[in-house]
């Protein structure tokens, strides 16, 4: 099965999170690595994630990517998200892209398209 466009090859969650904790085991940082503080670390990254959007006007956002310096940050920012949130979810044993499929059917049940009752 090939990756999805722009995906390289072999890259996938469960080897994002291998290379996530092997990072952190040769820092030996497990220690720190708890639910409640992956939380709380996932918090504070999506937060600085808001902070480059805090003032923008909404077409302001919609064109954050067209400058580089902006559009660095902004990757950065979500890679630290994913990053927590995947290693949340390898500490409590979360399938990420399971919860998230099982999650998009049950708001499919709650909120149908118009014109799909």
């Amino acid at each position: 099965m090939s990756p999805e466009p722009g995906v390289p090859e072999g890259l996938d969650v469960a080897g994002l999170q291998r290379r996530l904790a092997d990072f952190a085991a040769a820092r030996n940082w497990q220690p720190y690595h708890t639910p409640k503080n992956l939380a709380a670390a996932l918090s504070v990254e999506a937060s600085e994630l808001v902070e480059i959007f805090q003032w923008l006007t909404p077409e302001e956002s919609a064109r954050v990517m067209d400058d580089p310096a902006t559009a660095h940050r902004v990757r950065d920012e979500v890679a630290d998200v994913l990053a927590y949130l995947l290693q949340l979810c390898g500490v409590l044993g979360i399938d990420a892209l399971a919860v998230l499929d099982a999650k998009i059917d049950r708001n499919e049940e709650r909120f149908p398209a118009p014109g799909t009752d």
